[in-house]
């Protein structure tokens, strides 16, 4: 596997207290007066607040992170509640790592900079949870207890934590999704949950609850019993649209392909149709699959599965949704398979903008496909070390622009 990354010169990796840094200092300026005296001038006390802020709008979120260390008046300007962090240039999606263990802790990936942060969730209990992302602000649901959802910001640090969702406290399983509308800073929360009918082996009971940070409420949008089917644990909310993916319990014989696709309009509302009735199929017989929404597009990654042996994976792919038709867009090329070494039939996946992350549950390697330019490359190499026991490393996407008041 080192063989396909980058050699270990062309990494680095910073902690969070050296991203803190003073990365800038002062500027003194001499302007002569009358021809006799000169008097040093702060540039920093003659640009007016307004321009800073302007300026740091250019400053990949890094660089302003260091920024807020020089003096108390950037660290105000920064992280006061007039600062909008979405009138920033565009910033590629930084992906965050964590392990599956009692510390709420991991490495953020920089993909601008091309380098890694350690960087702490002091606002979560624990890191087994469940995630989704959107314009910079993070939603954790707490896998013991699918009661606990709280939303962040990993940069800034700021967290709140919402009321209870309704329905099952205990569901057999569940899935969450988040999306940040970019105009009015609002959000809006779908969990989806599964349980499976006392005594019944065939029927489950699914449900979807919508929290709007407008309202600070949680509605049902929809109630729903499968046959032969059930919830799964992904999810994404695209154009208005959610979709989640669902599996067959085999009992009925619908082993093959054992995922579909279902769809609720969280705009539109309920509909006379059930949800089963217009789910879509998968594209081919998958290992896993990971929902991503890029550019308000929905594309489907997926572990392929061996002809007849749906439990091992050959190969993954990377689908776009079309009017209800899967568009393939690329397969990974073999010698970057190869390169996660030991790789198991499920892998954690992120992605927003053009940028999709691939990576195994039991491996440091980071994998970054290019849409836009048809391209895969490793990240450069993350400074955590695969330890054993092993530690499951799972990770989500998040673009630093939008922050949340606690």
């Amino acid at each position: 596997m080192m063989g396909l990354m980058e050699d270990h010169s062309s990494w680095d990796y910073l902690s969070v207290d050296h991203i803190k840094t003073p990365a800038f200092n002062s500027g003194v300026v001499s302007e002569a007066s009358n021809g006799s005296k000169d008097f040093p001038v702060s540039l920093d006390a003659v640009v007016p607040d307004d321009i800073l802020e302007r300026i740091f709008t250019f400053l990949p979120i890094a660089s302003m992170i260091r920024a807020t260390a020089v003096c108390k008046r950037w660290y105000g300007i920064i992280y006061s509640s007039r600062f909008l962090w979405t009138h920033m240039l565009p910033q590629r999606p930084w992906y965050f790592m964590f392990t599956s263990n009692e510390t709420a802790a991991g490495y953020a990936f920089d993909p601008i900079l091309r380098k890694w942060y350690d960087l702490e969730l002091p606002y979560i209990d624990k890191s087994s949870c469940f995630v989704s992302s959107s314009c910079g602000l993070v939603c954790f649901m707490d896998n013991d207890n699918r009661n606990t959802i709280s939303v962040s910001n990993p940069i800034t640090k700021n967290s709140k934590r919402l009321l209870e969702p309704p329905g099952e406290t205990l569901p057999d399983y569940s899935t969450i999704a988040m999306k940040v509308d970019r105009l009015s800073h609002k959000y809006s929360i779908t969990v989806a949950k599964s349980k499976q009918i006392p005594e019944d082996f065939i029927r489950w009971h699914f449900s979807v609850y919508k929290f709007d940070s407008w309202s600070g409420t949680w509605l049902t949008s929809v109630s729903e019993v499968f046959i032969g089917w059930r919830g799964g644990d992904d999810s994404v909310i695209c154009d208005g649209v959610l979709y989640c993916l669902i599996h067959s319990t085999g009992v009925l014989g619908n082993v093959n392909p054992r995922h579909g696709l279902i769809m609720y309009d969280l705009v539109g509302g309920p509909s006379e149709t059930s949800l089963m009735q217009t789910s879509i199929p998968v594209p081919c017989s998958l290992t896993c699959g990971r929902l991503v929404n890029l550019k308000e597009k929905l594309v489907l990654v997926g572990g392929i599965a061996k002809h007849n042996r749906p439990d091992i994976i050959k190969g993954i792919g990377i689908w776009e949704l079309h009017e209800r038709q899967w568009h393939e867009v690329t397969r990974m090329p073999h010698k970057f398979f190869q390169g996660f070494g030991e790789f198991d039939d499920v892998f954690a996946c992120s992605g927003t903008d053009d940028l999709v992350y691939i990576q195994s549950y039991g491996a440091t390697a980071l994998l970054v496909f290019d849409m836009m330019h048809k391209q895969w490359k490793w990240s450069v190499k993350c400074p955590v070390s695969k330890r054993f026991p092993l530690q499951l490393f799972t990770g989500f996407c998040f673009e630093p622009r939008l922050d949340i008041t606690a």
